[in-house]
């Protein structure tokens, strides 16, 4: 870890060397890594005292940091998530909250919480995270970062801990795009099918309601830049049946493969587990194997929708998260009830396992606040591009 590291972004562990490339596409760049993935010379703790204790040292990195050390960026250590990746709050119970660069009286979000202080914070060019239900989107809007959920099973995940492995994913933040461009071309590729240079830009109505007014208002601006790059968007409705059928059949089969994950540990061990976090996993080992299966073809049925309504030429232009981020005096109740309106917004990307590019393109009240580029299976990096077009 940095040896200053005023944004408690970094879980402290003795540095060790980590070899990189010489020279490299990325040779001029710092990053560092969520503590979730394997990196030679280091444990893997995922936020939770009794995981860091059963790690050991790792004897090989995960091929996507493998990939950003062979591209010559140098790695500067592991950061703070929340614990075992089920939060979106940022606040870790055991090691605490890392500081929101873009708004230090607010939460990072969670739950690539120091991924996106130490981007945010500067203490270094990029840095890797995962998103499962909002974890990269999220800590990008509240902190002031660009930051993409890649369409599913894209960027890899072997060598990292799991949450609910058909939801989870390997993102990255950086504070311009430029950089950001840079890492995709190293992680990403070249799309298989891109956008054609002229999209069709959706605005999902259904979508922006779900954000708060003020945050709506705050928006405009950015929607209005979006548009002037992109053509006009027209109106559209997303949701399948409702965000709140969403919201559950998402929850559903995230807390069903989260037990499955990490159930066995904590019914073997007892780990003292934070708030939230405790009473998420209570939740999830109670889920029924009907609702189970029945959120499974709900799931089916709702990315059959969205594939539809984007075809392969269609992005919507939506918040990214419903407003700025909350105040790291607000209450747990409160925190919990900001995570289920987010879900409601988080779920479309996650259900479907589509592309979501959060772009830092506005503030309210001194915070910065995010909006989002959403495009078809395997659209990232030509949703990137668009990025580019809109910065100028």
């Amino acid at each position: 870890m940095p040896l200053h590291d005023p944004a408690h972004a970094f879980v402290p562990y003795p540095d060790a060397p980590v070899p990189r490339a010489t020279t490299g596409p990325l040779a001029d760049l710092s990053f560092a890594a969520k503590d979730l993935f394997d990196v030679a010379g280091y444990p893997t703790g995922g936020g939770n005292p009794i995981v860091l204790a059963m790690s050991g040292i790792k004897t090989r990195t995960a091929p996507t940091v493998q990939k950003l050390l062979d591209a010559g960026a140098r790695f500067v250590g592991k950061t703070v998530t929340d614990e075992l990746a089920f939060s979106m709050n940022g606040n870790n119970a055991h090691f605490g909250a890392p500081v929101n660069g873009g708004a230090p009286s607010r939460i990072t979000g969670g739950s690539s919480s120091g991924s996106a202080s130490a981007v945010s914070s500067n203490l270094c060019d990029f840095a890797l995270g995962t998103d499962t239900g909002g974890s990269v989107r999220a800590p990008a809007n509240h902190c002031g970062l660009y930051g993409l959920r890649p369409t599913h099973g894209r960027v890899s995940l072997e060598g990292a801990l799991d949450l609910a492995p058909s939801f989870d994913t390997c993102g990255w933040f950086a504070r311009d795009i430029g950089t950001f461009a840079r890492v995709a071309d190293v992680l990403l590729g070249a799309d298989a099918a891109p956008l054609p240079e002229r999209v069709r830009l959706l605005r999902p109505d259904d979508v922006w309601a779900l954000a708060v007014p003020a945050a709506v208002d705050a928006l405009k601006g950015a929607a209005d830049s979006v548009q002037g790059a992109l053509g006009p968007a027209k109106g559209v409705e997303v949701a399948l049946e409702s965000f709140d059928t969403m919201y559950w059949n998402f929850r559903y089969l995230q807390s069903r493969e989260a037990w499955l994950t990490d159930g066995p540990l904590i019914e073997r061990y007892a780990p003292p587990l934070g708030p939230g976090v405790a009473e998420r996993f209570a939740w999830s080992r109670e889920v029924t194997d009907a609702q189970v299966a029945a959120a499974r073809v709900f799931r089916s049925a709702f990315r059959t929708h969205l594939a539809s309504l984007l075809g392969s030429d269609g992005v919507l232009l939506m918040p990214s998260m419903p407003d700025i981020a909350p105040l790291r005096s607000d209450s747990e109740a409160a925190l919990e009830d900001y995570r289920n309106r987010a879900i409601r917004m988080l779920c479309i990307a996650g259900l479907a396992g589509f592309p979501q590019l959060s772009m830092p393109l506005a503030s309210r009240d001194g915070a910065p606040l995010g909006i989002s580029l959403l495009g078809p299976a395997g659209s990232d990096r030509s949703l990137i591009a668009l990025a580019q077009r809109i910065a100028g």
